[in-house]
């Protein structure tokens, strides 16, 4: 039994290599997240050849229970068995890809088996397709994400799956040979499976853990260059931007363009890729033209003129404003090794955010230009504090919920895309306004968990035509205002509803009050505080008047139960301003 157990263990030596390797593999990795027909098949032919490999390289048992060592066990007579991994890749094939899979790499396993055999032992068929049923439905049930059962669940499973060989085995060949293989191949196969899923485990949670420090890293740097994007695509803004990423990443150079002249060049290669002149490589001309990210892993790939050019691998990134590329993000490593799915993987998220800058900066820059500053003004406005704490939310997530992390950036991006489109209308569906008010309060409950409720009361349709952040102003105003020293039972009701030919919208909290002598300058003028100007409020009033005229002002009522903030919006005109638009 010793030696038996010594033989399988060099046999279990060759399964978990090639499973190391295989874990090894990006195309492995993405199958095992998918669950599509496809990625179950793929992962069917690869346990499959695993069950293969085992059965090939199991240990010879005579009728007389002498082992046998060949390099090759391709054929044995009827009367022998094997000893071997197969149980082991089964139970795995059916943790990793469910039932389905399970159950069909046995199907083919105990065929292979019952070929091997001479066409004997056909008992290994419904015993190898009962273990990855199993352990299939089991690894289902205590899966949680994609984070598969513990290595010592794992471990019992296996154990389970080789009870259910040995169940046959017993019936069918006799409880001497069982007794014979039943601890070594018990022990070598729990330990596999442990060893097997712990490798998958281990590298699906290194993935979620790079993942997480990308996501700081590419927060980290769009918090500083958020200042400089904001200036627009030139070469001042550039050359800072470039200097920062040099600064906080690995890259050896770092390079901006517009669609014509290099803006901007740090690091390896300055000497001729020079700011104001001419794009230089091929790499990068294809990307401004094409709008599509390339990878150069070769010097020949970049296609640079300059003969004495350092670069030998590159990453360029188109940066897009509303599907329109303005220049491309160049990110270079003087040895073409250093180029990873790392890198990779960083670059197209800065290439992301930095996009949506400049998207920020150019509509900034529109909205002055626009004849109707003042009803724009408002829509302008995008505070940076918001952002920053914002940022800084995520951060702090980074280290305890990578998914929250995740989903608070999403609501990020979701603010910050109603507030471009704000920027651009005069007028957008109610729908559109909750959504925006949705991530904004989605990221204030991310900072502050159940300290404020907010409720609607929503009575007309939401395709309704209203200004943007009319409800987004008086939902951050009563957030900031309203519940000073409260932590609890802070609520905010949004209420809409249809009066023949207007829609009255109110908002209500249940905060402190405001003080009378205030009451009659929010709105109207600019206030000197130390908690806020009400800056928001009179420009959001200007343009209700601008737009509507002066019934539809705001009316505020206040006392110590609370503050209601009402704006009447007439159907007709907003009929109108959506036709014009």
């Amino acid at each position: 039994m010793f030696t038996l157990f010594v033989l399988l263990l060099q046999r279990l030596g060759i399964i978990l290599v090639l499973a190391f390797l295989l874990v090894n593999v990006r195309f492995f990795r993405r199958l095992i997240k998918q669950n599509n027909l496809q990625a179950k098949c793929a992962l069917i032919a690869i346990f499959t050849v695993f069950t293969v490999i085992s059965n090939l390289t199991g240990v010879e048992i005579t009728h007389n229970n002498t082992l046998i060592q060949t390099p090759f066990l391709t054929a044995l007579p009827q009367s022998d068995s094997i000893a071997n991994t197969r149980t082991l890749v089964i139970t795995v094939a059916g943790i990793v890809g469910g039932p389905l899979v399970g159950s069909i790499v046995g199907l083919l396993g105990g065929i292979h088996r019952v070929i091997q055999g001479n066409f004997s032992d056909f008992f290994y068929i419904p015993s190898s397709i009962l273990a990855g049923l199993f352990t299939g439905a089991a690894g289902n049930f205590l899966k949680k994400n994609l984070t598969y059962p513990g290595p010592w669940i794992t471990a019992v499973l296996g154990v389970c799956a080789e009870g259910i060989q040995m169940l046959f085995i017993g019936i069918f060949s006799g409880l001497a040979l069982v007794r014979l293989i039943i601890v070594p191949m018990m022990l070598l196969n729990s330990i596999g499976a442990f060893v097997f899923i712990s490798i998958i485990n281990a590298y699906l949670t290194n993935e979620q853990q790079l993942k997480a420090v990308q996501t700081h890293d590419v927060l980290s740097l769009a918090d500083k260059t958020l200042p400089y994007f904001r200036q627009g695509l030139n070469i001042n803004s550039a050359q800072k931007v470039c200097e920062i990423i040099k600064k906080y990443t690995n890259f050896d150079a770092v390079g901006i363009t517009d669609r014509v002249n290099v803006l901007a060049h740090v690091g390896a290669g300055q000497d001729h890729h020079l700011a104001k002149e001419a794009v230089l490589t091929d790499l990068s001309k294809h990307v401004i033209a094409s709008g599509q990210a390339r990878y150069a892993y070769h010097k020949e790939e970049i296609g640079c003129p300059h003969a004495d050019c350092p670069l030998a691998s590159a990453i360029v990134l188109p940066l897009k404003v509303n599907g329109k590329t303005l220049g491309a993000l160049k990110m270079y490593f003087t040895k073409a090794e250093r180029l990873t799915p790392v890198e990779e993987n960083l670059a197209g998220g800065l290439a992301s955010i930095f996009s949506s800058q400049l998207a920020l900066g150019i509509a900034e820059e529109q909205s002055k230009l626009v004849s109707d500053a003042e009803i724009k003004g408002l829509q302008a406005q995008i505070n940076p504090h918001f952002f920053f704490n914002a940022i800084n939310t995520v951060n702090s997530l980074m280290r305890t919920d990578v998914e929250k992390a995740r989903t608070a950036l999403l609501q990020l991006s979701t603010f910050f895309r109603s507030s471009l489109q704000g920027v651009r209308e005069t007028q957008i569906p109610l729908q559109q306004e909750r959504e925006h008010v949705n991530s904004y309060m989605s990221l204030e409950q991310t900072r502050f968990p159940d300290k404020y409720q907010v409720t609607y009361d929503i009575q007309t349709d939401d395709q309704v035509k209203v200004p943007p952040f009319c409800l987004q102003v008086l939902v951050e105003n009563a957030v900031k205002h309203a519940f000073v020293g409260r932590k609890t039972n802070n609520q905010i009701k949004i209420s809409v509803q249809q009066q023949q030919q207007a829609i009255l919208i109110a908002v209500s909290d249940n905060g402190i009050g405001i003080p009378d002598k205030l009451i009659h300058k929010l709105g109207n003028q600019v206030l000197e505080s130390a908690t806020g100007t009400g800056t928001a409020l009179v420009n959001l009033n200007h343009r209700l008047i601008g737009l509507y005229g002066n019934d539809s002002h705001l009316q505020i009522n206040s006392s110590a139960a609370g503050t209601t903030v009402k704006m009447l919006i007439p159907l007709a005109e907003t009929t109108v301003l959506a036709t014009k638009n």
